[in-house]
């Protein structure tokens, strides 16, 4: 994970504040650096400038890889801001991906403009992974940006107003200015070699132009990945243990995670003797434990895993309570973070992992976050968040934040809740996110209503929608929130490899409303992983419901008294 700026602009640009430096070494606390070029301007009696800052969380290879990376050669600039797991299909993940991209990126051995553009096209289309860029190459006086095709990094863009400049950042500081974020659906280009003539001279020119991730593709094809599968189930079908289909998911999530959690660097300056390096986001849910159950197989036995679990004082919630013990009164009293749904669930999944896998050091973090607690971070929350500003933004954003911070209640051969356990704090820079699972595999309930409003061709219309659109949705807002930690969240589910597998699987293989009974009572949606879950072992967790974040941490509606306010409504 790191932080990425820049700014081009006509007039001299200033140093980044110090609340933009902050928040960037905030993401990337191992490397501050900073580049700058100019360019010849209208007549040349002027010139562009562009100054390049990047911050690095250094997870990859033997070195720090000091950004930005500049071309000795060529005398180009990258900011990057991501993890190339695979180039060209073959796996990188023992080399730094930065270096080996601006490497690949410095071969100039075009015969015309066209052609070496083409070829730096091709370079980044080249990768499989989560990442946001910035890449100024020297020799055509163009910066390239963008984000991955499933949009799992931040980038935001502003425009100045005057036209004289044009910014692009990581993270936006305070007060925000008119930062939008840059779209997951192609490759932008900006030549710097070009003027916008207007009424008050030479301006520079703040078009982009953008290239699509695959120059054609069919009426099927979904986030430039692949395309997908449309076809109709046979007749007679049930989704089972025996089915291929889930011996191929475990092969598909063994190899995603393979790139996420092995050789990752042991973290400096650790506050005990435990090495603990990856930590799961973990609500105790099916897509979590599963990760963790197979990360536990790929894991050195000498390394332990934590499990963050987040729980919230909702003051609703309490007055609720307080409610039904005063007409109740014999009623068991209970604490009001171990009553939250993810907390029952997560202590539950900790109990399960132990039995499965007893060899492993579990340690399960149970973070309390108080009402009063969470309200004295949210404004930084808030300015996190930028642009998004929903209710529902903040619901589940205070949840990951705090789950990032990874401070909390320790637990390690004991599941239950304890009066006194110690305080620690995550020293894993690797989080693992079970996000995607539901859009991959038919997890939501509107999976299972638009089967039953419109049989199989309405749930793939819907599934097809869900996966295409998830470059479009919050996971630029996600990384905002919990890069601001120096903590790098992967998402194995969305391993390119792997969505292209499931999209290109028949619905049936996926999820299985129309056998809504199965003998082993496992839920039809999301089977196949259901189906998986139980075969290691994890026989609870398989036939677990599926429950959103703000809910199960109880962060919704936090602040309204009545539970009314709607989770569009602008954050107040």
């Amino acid at each position: 994970m790191c932080g990425i700026h820049a700014v081009i602009s006509t007039a001299a640009i200033p140093s980044p504040s110090l609340e933009l430096r902050n928040l960037l070494s905030n993401r990337g606390p191992d490397h501050f650096g900073q580049a700058h070029r100019e360019l010849p301007f209208g007549n040349g009696d002027s010139v562009i400038h562009l100054s390049f800052t990047s911050t690095v969380l250094a997870l990859r290879g033997d070195h720090i890889a000091r950004q930005p990376l500049e071309s000795l050669a060529t005398g180009s600039i990258l900011c990057w801001n991501g993890e190339a797991w695979r180039v060209n299909g073959q796996s990188i993940s023992s080399r730094n991906d930065g270096e080996l991209i601006l490497s690949k990126l410095g071969i100039i051995d075009a015969s015309s403009d066209e052609l070496r553009e083409s070829h730096i096209l091709s370079v980044l289309r080249s990768i499989d992974g989560p990442f946001a860029f910035l890449f100024y190459d020297a020799y055509l006086k163009r910066l390239y940006f963008g984000r991955d095709r499933l949009g799992r990094r931040s980038l935001l863009i502003n425009q100045a107003e005057d036209g004289d400049s044009i910014s692009f950042s990581s993270i936006a500081d305070m007060p925000p200015a008119d930062w939008k974020e840059v779209e997951a659906d192609g490759v932008y280009s900006l030549n710097l070699d070009t003027r916008l003539a207007t009424a008050s001279g030479l301006k520079l020119d703040t078009h982009t132009t953008k290239h699509d991730w695959l120059s054609s593709g069919g009426d099927h094809m979904v986030s430039s990945i692949g395309d997908f599968n449309t076809t109709l189930p046979p007749q007679e079908h049930m989704l089972d243990f025996n089915s291929v289909s889930v011996e191929v998911l475990r092969h598909w999530l063994c190899e995603s995670l393979k790139l996420r959690v092995l050789d990752v660097p042991e973290p400096p300056n650790p506050l005990s003797d435990t090495d603990v390096r990856v930590a799961i986001l973990f609500s105790g849910g099916l897509d979590c434990t599963v990760l963790a159950r197979l990360a536990h197989d790929l894991i050195p036995t000498s390394q332990g895993i934590d499990l963050i679990n987040v729980a919230f004082e909702n003051p609703r919630q309490v007055s609720i309570d307080k409610t039904i013990q005063k007409n109740q009164p014999h009623a068991p009293t209970t604490d009001i973070y171990e009553a939250c749904p993810d907390r029952i669930t997560g202590r539950k999944a900790f109990n399960e992992l132990h039995t499965t896998c007893p060899d492993r050091y579990w340690r399960f973090i149970a973070v309390n976050v108080p009402y009063e607690e969470a309200l004295s971070h949210k404004s930084r929350i808030v300015s996190l968040l930028y642009p998004h500003n929903t209710e529902m933004d903040l619901s589940i954003a205070f949840a990951l934040y705090f789950a990032a911070r990874g401070i909390g209640n320790s637990y390690v051969h004991k599941c239950e809740w304890e009066p006194t356990p110690p305080s620690i704090t995550s020293p894993a820079r690797v989080l693992l996110s079970g996000l995607g699972a539901d859009e991959l595999f038919g997890g939501y309930a509107r999976h299972e209503a638009a089967f039953k409003n419109g049989g199989y061709p309405r749930l793939v219309e819907e599934l097809k929608l869900d996966i295409s659109r998830i470059g479009q949705r919050n996971l630029g807002r996600d990384d905002r929130i919990m890069a601001h930690w120096g903590k790098e969240v992967r998402f194995p589910y969305l391993d390119e490899e792997l969505v292209r597998f499931a999209i290109s699987s028949p619905v049936w293989e996926k999820c299985d409303f129309q056998n809504q009974f199965h003998p082993a009572v496992i839920d039809p949606a999301k089977r196949i992983l259901r189906l998986l879950a139980d075969k290691l072992g994890l026989s609870t967790i398989a036939r677990e419901k599926k429950r959103a974040i703000q809910f199960g941490s109880r962060t919704a509606k936090m602040e309204s008294q009545t539970g009314r306010r709607r989770g569009t409504a602008t954050i107040t």
